[in-house]
Formats: structure tokens, C-alpha cells, sequence
């Protein structure tokens, strides 16, 4: 790509500057993500046009593409408000937590295999946020505090973005960029998001009970781990596609195996001194108020949405013909002061409705809403409660949502993403430069909310520097911005509004990135560890 983009200290401390305020104006400040999203927008409006020189039709064109980007994301976020109230109206969430006490009375256990081994497993067949907004609720539905009903889903699943969804990550970095030897490639990238996974059942333990709760989930966690993380790891030099679908699918009846031993099966001491469950000492009233139904029942519009989920996404030659109904608005090519271009697309980014998961979670939403009807769980105001619900979330989050995907996409289209990225490169050696491509990869999961989309922007500059630099491997250090494309997405605020919003706790999203932004951290230092080795001895 011809261009003559500013790459020095100001103009790439400007690039950034975008995604500096909105971490603090999320974390530090505790702003609202509206508010947060709409003015790092602004900013990085205002460095497009007097600073990168873009014109008009080019952050135009940007700020088009980030409401689509939105819209893709918002199709998730709607239908996942409208199950959550119609399950809370219905006060099926008791149910379903007394239903699994009478299976496991360890908490520990239910918050590991619903926080780490179901999130893994819905992202591995539906994708795109489903399973923070589907998990989350259940964790609350179980007595878990909201804050942290939304921070463990978040980081239980992360590491399943890249392989998982039917490896559409890996489909896309293979159709954005030139790797010659794909199967070295996608072994450096098992390696590497096996860490985030065994750190993801660790860490969750670690908010249950500190060492305590790492000692008494250990045995879980290295069996879960080894069937997620080694299974997907081998799988990759199989059948890419179905890597991480596989190992999921496996973790889940490993679950049932392992309810049966004493050490999950009955409380732990640790329940009475965690600090992450609600206090029960209102159980009496809540019992009196629990309607009278069983657990399958009361669980049957997630059935319903796992079972429609595997059908259509699962199963490759069925979820191939619906993929292939897809549509997505043109956009002209674009080109800044610098010489930067944007090639133009007929159909950018498409939708494929049939495949997407905010269709499942609708259609689960709708069974759900007639199922608990015909049981007669809903009084004449219920109805309005729902709508109300919905309505009251669904707000802020779309506002913030379409705030932090404009932002992007001016960004990407005035050519500071890419500024971001060449002032790395130009600075870094090729061993800073592979560990340093992970983070570029939680970079572009933070900004995009997709490890796809992280791959897709960054790709193509990796593969420019590697050319650049002899002693650069292309299969490393694609590696690394996979695994941190991965991680991201468990600080992506996107991802954070969608999970408060379904949480319902509007406003608490820099209580969530606190706690999410550790674990990113010492992921990505762990996974940059690990990538400089490989570069030093692979």
C-alpha cells in the first residue's frame, strides 16, 4: 500500500489517543459508555480531518461502516435483553437455581462449568457476544453478583474466539493475508490460546476464593483445560473448522463426569466465606415466590437456543447453504491527504441472517415468552414489564455500542489504526515485534469487539513487516495477534455494555473492566512470553 502517513511520536501519540480516553474515561472517570464511546468518537473525528488530512467522504464512509458494524453487534445485544426479562419476569431464574442444587451443591463447580465451559461452548457454535449474553443471566440466576456474573463469562470464553464459531477467525486471516505454512501457523496458535484458557479457569476460581478456590478446582480445571486446550490444539492439524466446536461440545460431558465425584458434588467450605455470591438470607421469601415447575422445564428456551445453535451452526453442509443468504451495504473507495486508501466494497462486511445468533436468541426469546405464558407464570402487567426491560437497557447500550464502532472505523479509514501499528514496527526490533504483535491483537479486539476483525485489520500490516524484516516469521507472529485478538474481546467495551446491559447492571461497566483488564494483562504478558520463544527457538 502506497502512502506517506506521518509515522512519528505525535502523530502517533494522536492516533491513539482515541482509545487512551476511552479507557479512562470508562475505567478512571467511571463514565457512562454512551457518553465514553461518543466522545472518544469525537476525538478521533476532529484527528481525521486536521491531523490525517481526511476529508469529508472519507470519515463519511467510516462512520457509515461503524453503525453497520453496530447494527451487526446490536442484533445480538436486542433479542438477548428480550430472553433475559422474559426468563426474570417469569421468575424462572429461581427455579433453575434451586433445579441445579439438587445436582451440585458446590458453587464453585456451577460457576466454572456455566462461566467457563458453557460460555466456551456458545462461542464456539454461536458466536459474536451470545455467550455473555446468555451466560451471564444464568449466573445471576444462580446467585451470582451481577459485576461478576458479567467479568467471568467474559474471560471463560475469550480464548475460543479465534478457532471458535466454525474457526470463522481463522477463515478470515487466511483470506486477508498470504501465511505459507498454515498448519505451523495454527500450532503456534493452539499453543497460544491454551494459555488464555487455563488462565480463564484459574483466575475465575481465584474470584470465587482465592487460593483456596485454586486448590479446590484444580483437579477440574487441568481436566477441562486439557480437553479444551490440548483437544483444540490438536484438532487444528485435523479440521480447523471444527477445533474448538469439538472440545467444547467433549468439556461439557466431562462436566456430568466430574458432578459425580464428592469433591463437586456437595458444598464447599468455601461457599460461606466467598465473596462473589449474593447473601441468601432472604431465601425464605424467594422460596415462597419460586413457581412451582422443573428444572427442564423452566431451562427449556436455553435448550431451545442450544439446540438450534448446534443444528444450524454445527453442523458444517447445513450451516454452509444458510451462510450463503447474506447482504451488506456498498461503500465507495475513500482515500485521505496522505495518499492512504480505502478500496471500496460492493457488500461490506455482510449479515448472514440465518446464521447470525441474534435470529436463535429471537426465536428463543418468542418460545420462551408463550411457554412460561401457557404455565401460567405471567400476571396482565407482565408484558409491559418485558418491553419496559428491554427498552430501559437496550438504550444506553445501543448508544455506546454505536459510539465505540464509529470510532474505529474513522479511525481505520483516516489512517491512524494503521499509524498505530507502522510506529510499532518501526521502533521494534523483530523479538519486541513478535511479542508486541499480540498486543496489537487486543488492540484491535478492544476497538472491534471481534478477534476476526482484529485479524482482518492487522493482518495485512503484519505480512508488510514481516517482509521488511528478515529474521520475522509470518507464522509466529500471526500466532500472536490471534491469541491476542482472543483476549481483547474480554475487555472489548462493547462486549463489557453487552453483558451489563443483559446483566442489568447499566452503569457498572468499569467495575467489570477492573477485573477484566487484569486478566487481559497478564494474558497477553504470558502469550508475548511464550511468542518470543518461539521466535528465539522454533
Amino acid at each position: 500500500m502506497e502512502h506517506s502517513l506521518p509515522i512519528d511520536l505525535f502523530h502517533w501519540g494522536m492516533a491513539i489517543l482515541p482509545l487512551v480516553l476511552l479507557l479512562i474515561m470508562l475505567v478512571a472517570l467511571k463514565w457512562s459508555g454512551a457518553v465514553s464511546g461518543w466522545t472518544a468518537f469525537g476525538v478521533a473525528l476532529l484527528i481525521a480531518l486536521f491531523l490525517f488530512r481526511a476529508p469529508l467522504s472519507n470519515v463519511s464512509v467510516g462512520f457509515g461502516k461503524g453503525l453497520w458494524e453496530a447494527f451487526f453487534i446490536l442484533l445480538v445485544v436486542w433479542p438477548a435483553l428480550l430472553l433475559y426479562q422474559v426468563t426474570r419476569e417469569s421468575r424462572s431464574f429461581l427455579v433453575i437455581r434451586e433445579g441445579i442444587q439438587k445436582h451440585s451443591k458446590n458453587y464453585l463447580f456451577l460457576v466454572l462449568a456455566f462461566g467457563w465451559v458453557f460460555a466456551s461452548f456458545l462461542q464456539g457454535i454461536a458466536g459474536f457476544g451470545a455467550p455473555i449474553a446468555v451466560v451471564a443471566p444464568l449466573l445471576i440466576g444462580i446467585g451470582v453478583k451481577p459485576v461478576i456474573a458479567v467479568v467471568i463469562p467474559l474471560i471463560g470464553h475469550a480464548w475460543a474466539n479465534m478457532m471458535g464459531t466454525l474457526a470463522v477467525g481463522w477463515i478470515a486471516t487466511i483470506n486477508s493475508v498470504e501465511i505459507a505454512d498454515q498448519g505451523l501457523t495454527l500450532l503456534y496458535t493452539g499453543v497460544l490460546l491454551w494459555i488464555p484458557n487455563i488462565l480463564a479457569g484459574l483466575i475465575i476460581c481465584w474470584l470465587f476464593g482465592k487460593w483456596k478456590a485454586i486448590k479446590e478446582g484444580f483437579i477440574a480445571v487441568i481436566i477441562i483445560s486439557v480437553i479444551h486446550g490440548g483437544g483444540q490444539l490438536i484438532l487444528t492439524q485435523v479440521n480447523p473448522t471444527l477445533s474448538n466446536f469439538i472440545p467444547a461440545t467433549l468439556a461439557l460431558g466431562a462436566l456430568f463426569l466430574l458432578a459425580r465425584m464428592d469433591r463437586y458434588k456437595e458444598k464447599s467450605k468455601l461457599q460461606d466465606d466467598t465473596d462473589i455470591l449474593e447473601d441468601s438470607s432472604d431465601s425464605e421469601e424467594e422460596e415462597e415466590k419460586t413457581p412451582k415447575m422443573s428444572l427442564h422445564k423452566a431451562f427449556m428456551p436455553y435448550y431451545v437456543l442450544t439446540g438450534l445453535s448446534i443444528l444450524m451452526l454445527g453442523i458444517p453442509f447445513i450451516h454452509d447453504f444458510l451462510d450463503q443468504f447474506e447482504f451488506g451495504p456498498p461503500f465507495p473507495a475513500i482515500e485521505t491527504g496522505y495518499g492512504f486508501e480505502i478500496e471500496g466494497e460492493g457488500s461490506y462486511s455482510p449479515i448472514a441472517p440465518l446464521t447470525h445468533p441474534g435470529l436463535y436468541l429471537f426465536i428463543s426469546s418468542i418460545f420462551a415468552y408463550f411457554w412460561y405464558r401457557k404455565r401460567e407464570l405471567y400476571n396482565q402487567d407482565s408484558t409491559k414489564n418485558i418491553l419496559s426491560g428491554v427498552k430501559g437497557n437496550a438504550v444506553g447500550a445501543s448508544l455506546a455500542i454505536m459510539g465505540f464502532l464509529t470510532m474505529t472505523e474513522v479511525m481505520d479509514s483516516s489512517g491512524q489504526t494503521t499509524v498505530v501499528a507502522l510506529g510499532i514496527a518501526e521502533v521494534s526490533p523483530p523479538t519486541v515485534y513478535v511479542a508486541l504483535a499480540s498486543f496489537l491483537g487486543v488492540t484491535g479486539a478492544f476497538m472491534t469487539s471481534s478477534n476476526t476483525s482484529s485479524n482482518v485489520l492487522f493482518s495485512p500490516l503484519h505480512g508488510s513487516v514481516v517482509q521488511s524484516m528478515d529474521s520475522l516469521r509470518m507464522e509466529q507472529v500471526i500466532a500472536a495477534q490471534s491469541a491476542g485478538g482472543a483476549i481483547g474481546n474480554s475487555i472489548a467495551p462493547a462486549n463489557v455494555i453487552l453483558g451489563t446491559s443483559t446483566a442489568g447492571i447499566k452503569g457498572k461497566d468499569s467495575e467489570v473492566l477492573k477485573i477484566t483488564l487484569v486478566f487481559a494483562m497478564i494474558s497477553t504478558a504470558l502469550v508475548a512470553g511464550v511468542s518470543v520463544l518461539f521466535h528465539l527457538f522454533g
